[in-house]
């Protein structure tokens, strides 16, 4: 008998690691997780899809944030599938996906589709998740000499771009950019026409035309000053003459 015991003893503590292994690879599981079935570089109208395990036996998911990766921008995203009555919002790094908040321990899935992935091997999406009790869970760590971090950040990987890919043009202007900024262009063009050789004056042409007119009013000015000095020399002599005769 005691040495049938010895065994079921020895199974109590193998039990309880057992169940401690368990218990840390389910907290471990439970991340942000995100796959697309055109995983390739350049690839366009990409359908991305990702998966944010709800941590919270207590509160559920009311809201998860995305930092884009480099080569991508809010606009080039838009949603396909999520909860019901959420929505996306681009932000200045990336988009937030919102709504009622889900059950507790329930998983918020959403997928978007992207313009064009980029050119390189993988992409790295930050992500911030968000309780409704004000919780955050954030998924935002890398990989540390080839360590496993605790809150990884999803990773896509990519397959090399297909052969004859290219990066797309640039997305056009919207109507009322591209009306304002056509607008200045027209104002130079009427601001410029008096500039043209014909329609101004050339100085020789307005020069000479003030200089006659200054001369003519100098000529009345200085025949004016002499007509007086005349006319004093007339009157001084008459008067000498007058005198004479009397002395």
């Amino acid at each position: 008998m005691q040495r049938s015991r010895a065994p079921r003893r020895s199974l109590v503590p193998a039990a309880l690691a057992l169940g401690l292994v368990l218990g840390a690879a389910g907290v471990a599981a439970a991340h942000v997780e995100v796959d697309s079935p055109t995983a390739q570089a350049l690839a366009v109208d990409a359908r991305v899809a990702f998966s944010a395990e709800g941590e919270s036996s207590t509160a559920g998911i009311a809201d998860v944030k995305v930092v884009l990766p480099g080569g991508l921008a809010p606009g080039d995203v838009t949603l396909v599938a999520a909860p019901d009555g959420w929505a996306l919002t681009p932000t200045a790094d990336g988009y937030a996906v919102a709504g009622p908040a889900l059950a507790p321990g329930a998983a918020a899935e959403w997928t978007v589709e992207v313009r064009q992935l980029p050119d390189t091997d993988s992409l790295v999406f930050k992500t911030l998740v968000d309780y409704s009790d004000g919780h955050t869970d954030r998924w935002i760590e890398l990989p540390q000499n080839g360590s496993k971090p605790e809150h990884p950040a999803p990773t896509l990987a990519l397959r090399p771009a297909a052969p004859g890919a290219t990066p797309l043009p640039a997305a056009d202007a919207s109507p009322s950019s591209s009306a304002s900024s056509s607008a200045p262009a027209s104002a130079p063009a009427s601001a410029s026409a008096p500039t043209s050789p014909s329609a101004v004056p050339s100085v020789a042409a307005v020069a000479p035309k003030d200089d006659a007119d200054g001369a003519g009013t100098t000529a009345v000015v200085l025949g004016s000053v002499a007509g007086v000095a005349v006319l004093g020399t007339l009157v001084a002599l008459v008067l000498r003459r007058r005198k004479s005769p009397s002395a």
